[in-house]
């Protein structure tokens, strides 16, 4: 089994592990589209206005040029640690037990867009880039398209996706491949379902943290909905979406977590 995540925009700067290896990361056969993204992103950081353009920064974002100018000597950290924002609260894997985190090192994956898939613990620096960033002579998703669904084939067993619509077109799932993509869906007071945007990365941080802290190694989509359901989650499945649906929530993100289950 796998669980996809997407990446985050913010990030943790506190890390203690050496400077990168890539070839110590998780897949491989991504080395080599992976130093081709580090070269193009090398070559934009010595042009500022060039990298600020490409990067879509705003006027307090600027420093992100200088984070991506040392990313080959930059302190690293677990994956699963190095992004912060709401999906990554929500998963909280430092408050996760030992096995629970040993758990999430083996069954989780995040897509980034300079590293390509990695495993939750693959020590990486901190960086600035997104899927619909433009680097020179190339398109992220031109460079990694193929190469991540090449490395998706080489998976066993049931793949979770929870990338966002955008991290899920640099990387499609094979459609040979046993896989849902999973949706968020608010139901209001009065019973009609909609789409969640807030609370959707909320949502999904939580779900993924359930999934592990499972235990459980779901072998098709079926086990995962009979799991769900047994949790109390109201879900459905439809063809190769999985709609996970959570109660309309105003106010606090907090409420969330406890009306989820």
């Amino acid at each position: 089994m796998l669980l996809l995540l997407p990446p985050s925009e913010t990030k943790n700067d506190s890390g203690a592990g050496g400077a990168l290896r890539l070839g110590e990361l998780g897949f491989p056969s991504l080395t080599h589209t992976r130093r081709a993204v580090l070269k193009a992103i090398g070559e934009l950081s010595r042009d500022r206005d060039a990298s600020i353009r490409a990067l879509k920064l705003g006027p307090k974002q600027h420093s992100e040029v200088d984070r991506n100018r040392v990313i080959r000597r930059s302190p690293t950290m677990p994956a699963i640690d190095l992004y912060s924002g709401v999906l990554y609260d929500a998963f909280d894997a430092r408050t996760l037990s030992s096995a629970d985190q040993v758990r999430a090192h083996e069954v989780v994956a995040v897509h980034s867009a300079l590293f390509g898939l990695v495993r939750a613990g693959d020590s990486i620096p901190s960086y600035r880039l997104s899927f619909d960033s433009r680097l020179p002579g190339t398109t992220l998703k031109r460079a990694w398209g193929s190469p991540i669904t090449s490395a998706l084939e080489r998976s066993r067993g049931l793949i979770v996706d929870l990338r966002s619509e955008g991290y899920a077109g640099l990387g499609p799932v094979p459609s040979t491949l046993d896989s849902i993509y999973v949706r968020v869906l608010a139901r209001d007071d009065s019973g009609r379902v909609r789409a969640l945007n807030h609370f959707n990365k909320q949502a999904k941080g939580l779900f993924a943290r359930a999934i592990v802290a499972s235990g459980a190694e779901f072998h098709d989509a079926s086990e995962l909905v009979d799991w769900a359901v047994g949790e109390g989650y109201e879900v459905a499945l439809n063809g190769r979406e999985f709609e996970l649906v959570v109660p309309s929530v105003t106010g606090q993100p907090g409420r969330l977590m406890a009306t989820l289950r």
